[in-house]
């Protein structure tokens, strides 16, 4: 390689025999490419885009350029135009991804401003080009058989019209996993040239059956130790029955199942097993765990990483403390970590739904870089009723084709399930779900824990006064409201009434640092029997660890509610927890929420206030009312995608709205010292990460407000922080206190 005419990566002041050749890098990116498109049957169509990705570079141009002219060469738009050259229609999913491998995906035909240039324009402008370097080549290093598309992209002669429709969404889909593919091969490799020991870190994880017998030894020790009274003796029993029960269905063939288990019933590490037991079973490579809200991941994180070790388990999301993180699993371990996260090699992946959904429908390299390693996995969808229902077609989709043609299950968890079945008139729904626990009535049944308390129909809303005397007959209660203003005033309320020490607050108005503190007082207080009263948003409801014998709930969607009534005597050491519906003075938010409630009241009319969350069916109808009620492709996504429109599909699938909110850093203990060291380094990747637990997001009415008081200082591009002499802006208690409801958004007004 050192008599290269051509290169592909120079180094800064070292001699032109210690560059990269090009056609060393070509061969390397097609050969990871192919290993990785292999994956999802596409190893030759993956051989050829790394081998034609970086034509552009054989321009005389390009290698001035490397060697130190100051000038600008399109160089990837080069191999597209070859790629469609040479086979047409067959070689324009090549050209996609080809084109794409550094901008990001394109639309077909047209785009708008700040959106790469669309592809047939980039094929067209490169033509000349493409066919100039072949010809001044000339010694078939190129050539390669054609790109062999999977038989489910092949057009019949006598399609439908709907037919063609499909087909072009299931090509759409394949030209973003093909893309990944490519991005991630060329990534590895030239991380490989300038950056060897980077490069080493990567990998060495324990196998499959490995972590299986770990996480089977970890709950095996559990089980051994759980009580023996005689209500631990039925919840661990259920319990025991669950996790056999998923050991069982692991057997089966890959597919959809369901794991359909109430508040209590071990889920979450079940649900590991099952992955863990099945992935070995069918030759599956990793476990990703989709978990709607960041204030459960982090314990559910934590509970694999105690099971399957802490090199296993890579967690990733916004919120993650890198800090933190470094001070308890140590430098290497972080790095590790981090490399992990950019394409999600590891065997357990614990993410977000945003993460996952919008990472699925991106065009970014970065977001998509990851989707390769999704195949020929088990995906653990937690808390699947909280689907946004604005997108629910489009994610369907996505679910159904990740099992029909990417070799992955899909494990849908819940306490309350969602009617995503297919059906009339819901024909976007899932295929063939297979329900792991024989009996899903039954076992609710058995682990019921609670009594409900309903507001009769006609009832009048009750005052946040006379709510905050009914609250302080109890040492120990969690109350749920609708907004934000509402959790602050009731809290107020009772802490004019109570000790404040005893009084606790939860919003969105307080950092995820604040928020995670808060919670292990409060879990701290229970456990121990010390008087504890708790006002929070919906932050709660779904999968976060707490136990409080009773507990109230403003009226609101039928699964929020029982999502809310899970945290009550959620261990199961009282007779009977006691679970209060009341209506607030407030409404909830509109869209989602608003509808959610509003089917509820039809519920409790129906009923007539003897409303029974355990009645056979009653989530089914209940779910089938709010999807009807509701637009399930409002943003045209999928009329987006068979159009080949990749920018504008990344720019409209936002499950949190970009422009709705702006991100502020607020003075919540160690964001002081991260502040200042952001001041005197200047923002770095690692900085900023370590930034983001101290963020919260509020609406740009607040924020302009908040700007022109001089109450924000920019302390990197786009991101603003409070000002030191407005730090008492920031409640200990409470969180960002500007004074009303338009400050900062409850989550839930956030998915669409």
């Amino acid at each position: 390689m050192k008599d290269c005419k051509y290169y592909a990566h120079s180094l800064e002041g070292k001699p032109e025999s210690e560059w990269q050749c090009l056609e060393e890098h070509l061969r390397n990116v097609a050969g990871l490419a192919r290993s990785f498109a292999d994956a999802f049957g596409a190893g030759n169509c993956g051989y050829l885009a790394g081998l034609w990705h970086d034509l552009g570079k054989y321009q005389s141009e390009f290698q001035e350029r490397l060697r130190g002219e100051q000038i600008g060469v399109e160089h990837s738009g080069a191999g597209a135009a070859h790629a469609f050259a040479q086979h047409k229609v067959e070689g324009l999913p090549l050209a996609f991804v080809i084109a794409g491998h550094h901008a990001g995906l394109a639309n077909l035909m047209s785009s708008s401003p700040g959106q790469p240039a669309p592809i047939m324009d980039r094929i067209k402008s490169n033509q000349k080009t493409a066919e100039r370097l072949l010809q001044e080549l000339q010694d078939g290093s190129l050539d390669a058989s054609p790109p062999d598309l999977p038989p489910f992209l092949v057009l019949g002669k006598d399609e439908s019209e709907k037919e063609k429709k499909t087909k072009s969404r299931k090509c759409e889909f394949w030209i973003r996993f093909l893309f990944s593919a490519l991005v991630d091969a060329d990534r590895l490799d030239t991380e490989r040239f300038y950056d060897s020991q980077r490069n080493q870190m990567r990998g060495n994880y324990s196998s499959i059956e490995e972590l299986r017998k770990e996480l089977e030894r970890f709950l095996d020790n559990k089980l051994a130790h759980l009580g023996a009274g005689t209500r631990d003796t039925l919840v661990n029993k259920a319990r025991s029955e669950v996790l056999a029960s998923c050991r069982q269905a692991a057997e089966n063939d890959p597919g959809i199942f369901a794991l359909t288990v109430p508040t209590g019933g071990g889920k979450t590490l079940s649900a590991m097993s099952f992955a863990l037991a099945h992935a070995e079973r069918h030759g599956l490579r990793r476990v990703v765990v989709v978990i709607p809200y960041t204030s459960i991941i982090e314990q559910n994180a934590k509970e694999y990483r105690l099971a399957l070790g802490a090199e296993n388990v890579v967690e990733h999301h916004s919120n993650l403390d890198i800090e933190e993180y470094r001070k308890r699993h140590g430098e290497e371990e972080t790095q590790r970590m981090e490399l992990a996260s950019e394409n999600w090699e590891a065997p357990v992946i614990v993410t977000t739904t945003v993460q996952f959904f919008e990472s699925l429908f991106s065009n970014r390299t970065s977001q998509c870089r990851k989707l390769h390693n999704i195949s020929r996995s088990v995906v653990i969808l937690d808390e699947v009723q909280t689907l946004p229902p604005d997108y629910l077609m489009c994610i369907l989709d996505a679910l159904n084709g990740l099992k029909e043609h990417y070799g992955c299950s899909i494990l849908l968890s819940t306490a309350t399930p969602p009617a995503l079945v297919q059906r009339d008139r819901f024909e976007c729904g899932l295929n063939k779900v297979q329900e792991i626990v024989g009996d899903p009535d039954a076992l609710a049944q058995q682990l019921n824990r609670v009594e409900y308390s309903w507001p009769s129909p006609e009832s009048p809303p009750i005052s946040w006064g006379e709510l905050s005397g009914e609250l302080t007959r109890y040492e120990q209660v969690l109350v749920v409201v609708h907004r934000r203003n509402d959790a602050r005033e009731l809290a107020e309320r009772l802490q004019e009434s109570l000790e404040e020490d005893t009084v606790f607050h939860l919003s969105a108005l307080m950092c995820p640092a604040h928020r995670t503190e808060v919670l292990a007082r409060v879990k701290e207080r229970t456990q121990n029997g010390l008087p504890c009263r708790l006002v929070s948003t919906q932050l709660v409801e779904a999968g976060v660890d707490l136990d409080f014998p009773v507990v109230y709930r403003a009226l609101g969607g039928l699964d929020s509610m029982v999502q809310a009534a899970g945290r009550c005597n959620r261990e199961g050491r009282l007779n009977c927890g006691r679970v209060v519906i009341f209506r607030a003075p407030s409404k909830p938010p509109s869209g989602t929420p608003s509808k959610a409630m509003e089917i509820a009241e039809g519920f409790l009319r129906k009923y007539r206030g003897n409303l029974d969350v355990l009645t056979p069916g009653i989530f089914s109808e209940y779910f089938r009312s709010l999807y009807f009620g509701s637009e399930l492709d409002a943003k045209m996504i999928q009329t987006l995608r068979q159009e080949f429109k990749f920018a504008d599909v990344a720019r409209d699938f936002r499950l949190i709205e970009d422009g709705f909110t702006r991100p502020i850093v607020v003075p919540y203990k160690k964001a002081h010292a991260r502040l200042e060291e952001l001041r005197d380094k200047g923002p770095s990747r690692e900085i900023l990460r370590s930034l983001q637990p101290f963020i919260i997001n509020i609406y740009p009415n607040a924020f302009n407000r908040l700007y022109s008081s001089g109450a924000l200082e920019e302390v990197a591009e786009s991101l603003f922080a409070l000002n030191r002499l407005f730090n008492g802006l920031y409640d200990p208690d409470f969180g960002l206190t500007v004074g009303d409801e338009t400050i900062a958004p409850n989550p839930d007004d956030l998915v669409v």
